[in-house]
């Protein structure tokens, strides 16, 4: 019998869930109604069906993405399974290059995921577009260089009173930034809000300034017999954490410390250019892991890149030569920024600069700088256009998604 591919009916939902359960071996919970289906919606879903029976899946949720500035729709990639039997198969490519072009039609001009493996999705011209920064540190070690301001204050609130404060906050927090998600509801409590037995309840401790405003928040965990130190066995786990001023992170650091029967303070999405680090007298005390965090790929390049925000005026072309799984952006653009706002358009001229589009999409999230990528081979073109490509596509802040999906 051959393999259809078409997006689930409600009342296949539950296979979807059966599969991932399988495909992660548990991590997303084992049953039907588990966080892969609760996360979803069938007209979200392409999968793969031997009859009746579902075999691979794949699904796009729709997700707004800050971009420098501005704001743009992201197609988050996610539920990307295939059962055993059915692998190496070219399922995965299929559900792709179909996806692409739906993404393409619904205004997703870029896509993103996280990858359980990179050598799939480079194949597919993803690039890696993020960082996360882990922290372990005992509260006896946190020492700042600088007191925080002594009119901010910080104090535990109930989640239940404590949400559309810390919506308002987070909503300020990454207006500028790029790679963060506007947070549906689900999405928080999927992430920052999930409670999970084995790290206790979720608290969150909300910063206020000397007029009574709002400028920061965390949102963490508590929980004991986690530290092997018999005195101070406790450890918190940093859920979420934003500020909009440097000195309310560092009276959250403050606040952090009085937890005087913590053993460690563990924090495991902050960003590449997280301030931390400046702010402790021994920053090397906070173990800082560098991990990678999600990929991004750009569908539709002229879109995109008329969509995103810009911190420099300036002009540039840019060649795509090839890109199979997403024909219709091979070609030159030329881009034209006046005032932070873009204008794109196809051109015949010579390019500036010549570039594959997952290369594209590294520069385009400001992971790597262009003149990086060209120094690695992966752009071509003079130094002089490098260096106008360099400046068009740097971001104020570096590239971060602390929200899995």
């Amino acid at each position: 019998m051959s393999i259809e591919i078409r997006p689930a009916r409600d009342d296949e939902m539950g296979q979807l869930g059966l599969i991932g359960a399988y495909v992660y071996a548990g991590a997303f919970g084992d049953g039907e109604d588990n966080i892969i289906t609760q996360s979803n919606r069938a007209e979200w879903t392409l999968c793969a069906f031997d009859g009746p029976d579902m075999v691979a899946s794949y699904s796009t949720l729709p997700f707004t993405m800050r971009a420098n500035g501005t704001a743009m729709a992201l197609g988050g990639v996610s539920t990307v399974g295939t059962l055993p039997e059915y692998r190496r198969r070219g399922l995965l490519r299929k559900f792709t290059e179909r996806s692409f072009a739906d993404m393409r039609e619904r205004g997703q001009t870029v896509a993103a995921l996280w990858a359980s493996q990179a050598a799939i999705y480079q194949r597919y011209g993803y690039a890696a577009a993020s960082a996360l920064c882990r922290y372990a540190i005992d509260t006896v070690d946190i020492r700042l260089l600088q007191e925080p301001a002594p009119d901010l204050t910080v104090a535990r609130v109930r989640l239940a009173e404590a949400f559309d404060d810390i919506r308002d906050i987070y909503r300020s927090f990454i207006k500028d930034r790029i790679g963060y998600l506007h947070r549906s509801k689900p999405l928080w409590n999927g992430n920052a809000l999930a409670e999970q037995e084995a790290s206790g309840p979720v608290n969150v401790a909300i910063c206020r300034d000397g007029g009574g405003q709002n400028v920061g928040y965390l949102v963490y965990t508590l929980r004991a017999n986690k530290v092997d130190n018999q005195a101070r066995s406790q450890e918190i786990i940093v859920r979420d954490c934003a500020w909009l001023d440097v000195d309310a992170l560092r009276a959250m650091w403050v606040f952090l410390s009085k937890h005087d029967l913590v053993g460690r303070v563990t924090w495991q999405g902050a960003a590449l250019d997280d301030p931390a680090p400046e702010l402790l007298a021994e920053p090397r005390l906070l173990h800082t892991e560098v991990t990678e965090g999600y990929w991004m790929r750009v569908i539709d390049v002229e879109q995109a890149l008329a969509q995103r925000g810009y911190t420099a005026d300036g002009s540039l072309s840019l060649n795509i030569p090839s890109d199979p799984l997403a024909p219709w952006n091979e070609g030159t653009f030329r881009l034209d920024v006046t005032d932070g706002k873009a204008d794109v358009s196809r051109t015949q001229d010579t390019p500036d600069i010549v570039l594959s589009s997952k290369t594209l999409s590294s520069a385009f999230s400001g992971h790597h700088r262009v003149t990086t990528l060209h120094d690695w081979g992966m752009v071509d073109g003079d130094l002089a256009a490098v260096r106008r490509a360099d400046a068009l596509l740097a971001t104020r802040f570096k590239p971060h998604c602390p929200d899995h999906f």
